[in-house]
């Protein structure tokens, strides 16, 4: 049921070997005020089917099974393909919402014009009090990084003010379907990480802005899914790092980056995985950047 007051929205999230955190994020599901969504945990492949205990933490989700991991991007899309909602509020399983965040959010996007997604303010779970993400700064095209607005400060409220921002963070994304329609699903090339950042820049070519909404608050267990330091991020962060600027960057800023990459990126990489005897690490890395010697041209340019 649909209503011009509360329109449906459905929440989706991707559980991947991670009974534990999803079963934790749907108990917080119970709190929430917002009074029409649906709930759609997309499972990717994981080793034992997680769907009856799911069911028992929460009845009324509806659990897809995808037959192989697709990754964050493949997921959610997978996640797009069997909601009905008019909105869609991508969440991290790795998280835990407060009462109020559904409803604060979907004020942003009635009461702010040109509204591509919204996020609310992010704060550790595990570090009480202390800011993870209040906006992004400016992608760096030097570097192809970006620093998050406010990360690991105590919050006594200096982030208070609704804005716009230049990324949205991907652990809770709150988008319209119409967006979506209008841009296209989450870039599946990536797989894992940067997809988000490369979303936002198709969607502000659009037009359309990303907020920020400091008044709705989620806390984040962070990196619970692949780990701190794991060999799947090392992979991932290397490869998707260029294939982000291959994509969304201009030919100069590619050229520039590419120097900095080889000057400083892989000196710099290579001499700290030796010296911490990280051989596995950077075996990752160097596979991250050969990737891109074979890729298929159709993923790397949008």
């Amino acid at each position: 049921m649909t209503s011009v007051e509360n329109p449906l929205v459905s929440i989706i999230t991707v559980n991947y070997n991670g009974l534990e955190v999803t079963s934790a994020f749907l108990k917080s599901l119970k709190s929430l005020t917002y009074p029409n969504f649906e709930v759609i945990i997309v499972d990717n492949a994981s080793s034992v089917n997680p769907t009856s205990d799911l069911l028992e933490i929460y009845p009324q989700a509806k659990v897809i099974m995808s037959k192989e991991n697709l990754g964050f991007a493949g997921g959610n899309n997978l996640g797009i393909k069997n909601a009905k909602g008019d909105f869609l509020f991508f969440v991290n399983n790795d998280t835990e919402l407060t009462a109020n965040i559904i409803e604060t959010l979907m004020e942003t996007t009635q009461n702010l014009k040109n509204v591509g997604i919204v996020c609310p303010k992010f704060h550790y779970f595990f570090h009480p009090g202390i800011i993870e993400y209040a906006g992004y700064h400016k992608m760096n095209f030097l570097t192809a990084r970006n620093k998050m607005v406010g990360n690991k400060e105590k919050d006594l409220g200096q982030h208070n003010e609704p804005k716009e921002t230049n990324y949205a963070h991907g652990g809770a994304m709150l988008v319209a379907r119409q967006v979506i329609n209008k841009v296209g699903p989450l870039p599946e090339c990536y797989f894992l990480y940067y997809e988000e950042f490369d979303w936002c820049e198709q969607i502000k070519r659009k037009g359309l802005k990303i907020y920020y909404q400091p008044n709705a608050l989620i806390y984040h267990k962070e990196s619970m899914t692949t780990g701190k330091e794991s060999l799947l991020k090392t992979y991932y962060l290397t490869r998707n790092r260029l294939l982000f600027m291959r994509r969304n960057a201009t030919t100069s800023q590619f050229f520039i980056f590419l120097i900095f990459f080889t000057l400083f990126t892989i000196p710099k990489n290579i001499l700290s995985f030796l010296v911490r005897g990280k051989i596995n690490h950077l075996k990752a890395f160097t596979k991250g950047i050969s990737w891109h010697l074979t890729a298929n041209k159709n993923l790397v340019y949008n």
